[in-house]
């Protein structure tokens, strides 16, 4: 990446990064008012940024090497800067007195991976902005107004998670997160174990897939079960009278919260990875949002004697896979799934 002051022609004022996540248990639960159990990665989205000297806004990014020009009157801009623009905006909606700024990016988060590449975007920027403008916002609000930037102004109706954990969460601990209340802690990881984070090579794009469909089914489904989210359901046979498909849509929330509460109360690798592989089933079956290149990757891992539990990570319809595995064999699972995966005729990669 060049220099910013290469990019603009002057130095940065401030810094700031943001990590980005994989979910382990919780998946599609958060916007229906569920629990969630995601860590971050190491891979991190870095921005340096300065007030403008012209009065335009301007934001770079090095992974595509494109300079964006936006002024606050015109049109939200395309691409990576409508959620750098849409964190600005929602800055200035809650009376936040921002100047243009110019603005600069470099992230290692794989993008179309479902690992959050967005939200560790949002969560950098607006803690650039914070230290930039001396904003008084905590950690909480840095993720709920990075919510609504990706709702508001790139159009996907995502719920709490991936922000929470890009603005509160570390690589060494699982977050336990109740999206209704914020009600949150730190926990380890089973004993002895790493994660393994593998890329199908099929990319997905969130606002182009059925994710806002699937949210309005779980909203249509819990409408007709009278209550406000489906968090509020917690035996499962009560979801049996819907009509198909939003029984099973219901089915794989009321069943996926209770796997995440079952893996909080500290259960072994083993259980854990059972859990893991249940999420699967559920998100392939009833929730639909897997697809063959994900199932065939989850497969070649469940089968390693080195992984415990293994599943889709992300809204699914493309992206990465999230392994627990026996602390020390990584590598081995690592190189034999990815050689297995490709005989199949697909083409993997390690992300973490």
């Amino acid at each position: 990446m060049p220099a910013f002051i290469d990019i603009f022609g002057y130095e940065p004022q401030a810094a700031a990064r943001a990590p980005g996540r994989v979910n382990l248990l919780g998946e599609h639960t958060d916007y229906n008012d569920g629990f969630v159990l995601p860590t971050t990665i190491p891979q991190t989205c870095r921005v340096e940024l300065a007030v403008s000297r012209d009065g335009i806004h301007r934001f770079y990014t090095s992974e595509l090497d494109r300079l964006v020009e936006y002024r606050e009157d015109g049109e939200n801009p395309a691409g990576f800067a409508r959620y750098v623009a849409g964190c600005i905006r929602m800055l200035r909606s809650m009376g936040h007195d921002l100047a243009p700024v110019a603005l600069a990016i470099r992230s290692d988060v794989p993008i179309g991976a479902g690992l959050s590449s967005s939200a560790a975007l949002e969560v950098a920027v607006l803690r650039g902005l914070r230290t930039l403008f001396k904003l008084n916002l905590g950690d909480v609000d840095i993720a709920l107004i990075a919510q609504q930037a990706e709702i508001r102004y790139a159009g996907v109706h995502c719920g709490i998670m991936d922000q929470m954990a890009a603005s509160l969460g570390d690589a060494s601990h699982m977050l336990f997160l109740d999206t209704r209340t914020l009600e949150r802690r730190l926990l380890p990881l089973p004993e002895h174990t790493e994660l393994i984070v593998l890329d199908s090579g099929a990319p997905r794009s969130l606002a182009a897939s059925a994710y806002n469909r699937r949210r309005a089914e779980c909203e249509e489904a819990a409408r007709q079960l009278g209550v406000s989210a489906l968090r509020d359901i917690d035996d499962i046979s009560a979801v049996a009278r819907l009509p198909d498909p939003l029984d099973r849509r219901a089915r794989h929330v009321v069943s996926e919260n209770n796997r995440v509460l079952r893996a909080v109360e500290g259960v072994s690798a083993a259980e854990f990875g059972r859990l893991m592989n249940a999420s699967h089933a559920s998100l392939r079956d009833d929730f639909e949002v897997s697809i063959p290149a994900l199932d065939t990757l989850v497969e070649l891992l469940q089968r390693h004697p080195g992984v415990y539990g293994a599943r889709l990570t992300g809204a699914g319809f493309g992206g990465a896979c999230v392994a627990l595995a026996v602390k020390g064999a990584t590598g081995a699972v690592k190189t034999d799934v990815l050689d297995a995966y490709e005989k199949r005729g697909q083409k993997g990669r390690v992300l973490v």
